[in-house]
């Protein structure tokens, strides 16, 4: 099959052929600079281990994966794609891809990359030439900036931003299918600090036809590792479902077949959103009742169960951020669960609330959706027998809370809310727990959001 219309690549606009160099040619390495030759970019693969170099300007692959060969044996019959042991002239264009393995203790280990950036550096320091140096290596959020940078600048004596750029470019491959995923990726992630860098480094990709998103680079640091982190949990969770579908007699590949045909909310954006805790009265009891089911069968769910404790714990972080304040005086929006009910089972901010009146503070609450005359069956039961000393604590509107507040805290998106802040928050402190509105991401020094 013709890769370049896999890609599409076969589009009308003409090619811009780019010179790049791809250190380190192991799997990713080795993967991205056959690629990338076969994408028409003028390509050098620089290793240490002679026998990787040898075997590419054979026209060999050094690793085993499905079409890598032939990739390889094409870019190198065209002069596409060459090796060699030392950096030579780098082109316009530096992808470093060399291994982040584990250390003993867990840590990254980054020792190949202090390696590499110090041969880089001193090829800086002897060029007159620009460059842009991209990391598509795994590496911590913050590994670029303390690390990266600051070692090339050291090795080469010259400044990120006005003698050389620096980039980051996660790769997103999988073993056995890297071919095929380096071609027909999800998207294509571009971090830099400016513009020129993300376009010139989004130029290498762009007869794939996927979508490439332009971030900051400790932002494409981090979507490496929330992926793999997602998919880590996905196989844990799968497993746990599976453990306990078979205890059942339950055809496991079913459920989860059938999990998976729910674009709406399982595989979806839906949920995937960083704020407070999660309530109701469906995920917490459901959540208890798997767990409490699975232990009657002697089988343990470590990663459904630590859900609870991990809710509980962003309960903890909102509780923290209004003692850090050093205020007493807590006015909170929100009472039910979420936006459009007034259901308070579980309601997460409800037990953020009965924290605070344990601990002294003077609490004044708002929810026009929560209002005891209006109450009927369980939720009036609920808050009359269980939360009677929360309810005693409602205002009667929005700017009474502001009036006996100093920290105002947010629990529920409404417009109302929104509004209510801009009219009579500026004196206070805002602490949001549900991202009220995107565009107070820059907000001062009065407002700070509990995940971003």
């Amino acid at each position: 099959m013709d890769l370049l219309l896999r890609s599409g690549a076969n589009s009308q606009e003409p090619y811009s052929t780019v010179r790049v160099t791809v250190f380190g040619l192991g799997y990713v390495g080795c993967v991205t600079a056959a690629c990338l030759a076969e994408l028409n970019h003028d390509v050098l693969g620089i290793d240490v281990d002679e026998t990787k170099v040898s075997m590419v300007n054979a026209g060999r692959s050094p690793i085993i994966e499905p079409q890598l060969e032939e990739l390889i044996q094409r870019g190198v019959t065209s002069g596409r794609l060459r090796a060699a042991a030392e950096l030579q002239d780098p082109g316009e264009i530096v992808l470093v891809c060399v291994g982040t393995p584990s250390n003993e203790n867990g840590s990254l280990g980054l020792d190949q990359m202090v390696r590499v950036i110090r041969e880089i550096g001193e090829w800086l320091q002897r060029s007159a030439g620009k460059l842009i140096v991209v990391i598509r290596s795994t590496v911590l959020p913050g590994t670029l900036e303390s690390t990266i940078i600051p070692g090339l600048e050291r090795h080469s004596g010259k400044k990120c931003g006005a003698d050389f750029q620096v980039c980051m470019n996660p790769e997103f491959m999988r073993e056995t299918t890297a071919v095929a995923d380096f071609f027909n990726p999800p998207f294509t992630v571009v971090g830099a600090n400016d513009k020129q860098t993300a376009n010139s480094v989004a130029e290498l990709f762009k007869t794939i036809a996927a979508p490439i998103h332009r971030t900051t680079i400790r932002e494409a640091e981090m979507i490496k590792y929330a992926c793999n982190a997602f998919h880590a949990v996905k196989v844990c969770f799968s497993n746990e479902v599976g453990n306990l579908s078979k205890r059942l007699g339950i055809d496991s590949h079913r459920v989860l077949e059938i999990l998976c045909a729910d674009k709406k909310l399982n595989l979806s954006p839906s949920y995937m959103k960083p704020g407070f805790a999660f309530g109701g009265s469906c995920l917490p009891k459901d959540l208890r009742a798997i767990v409490y089911k699975a232990k009657q069968e002697d089988l343990e769910m470590p990663v459904i169960a630590s859900s609870l404790a991990s809710n509980g714990q962003q309960i903890d972080f909102a509780f923290s951020m209004i003692r850090k304040t050093g205020k007493r005086r807590i006015g909170v929006l929100g009472l039910s669960f979420k936006s459009g009910t007034d259901d308070l089972r579980e309601s997460p901010i409800v037990s953020l609330i009965e924290r605070l009146i344990g601990k002294g503070y003077k609490v004044s609450v708002y929810d026009e959706e929560v209002s005891l005359a209006k109450l009927y069956g369980a939720n009036r039961r609920y808050i009359e027998q269980t939360i009677p000393h929360i309810s005693s604590l409602m205002a009667g509107s929005l700017n009474e809370v502001f009036d006996a507040s100093d920290v105002v805290v947010i629990s529920k998106k409404t417009s109302n809310f929104a509004e209510a802040v801009k009219t009579y928050g500026c004196n206070h402190n805002i602490i949001d727990l549900v991202r009220l509105w995107p565009e107070l991401y820059d907000t001062p020094s009065n407002y700070d959001g509990i995940c971003w």
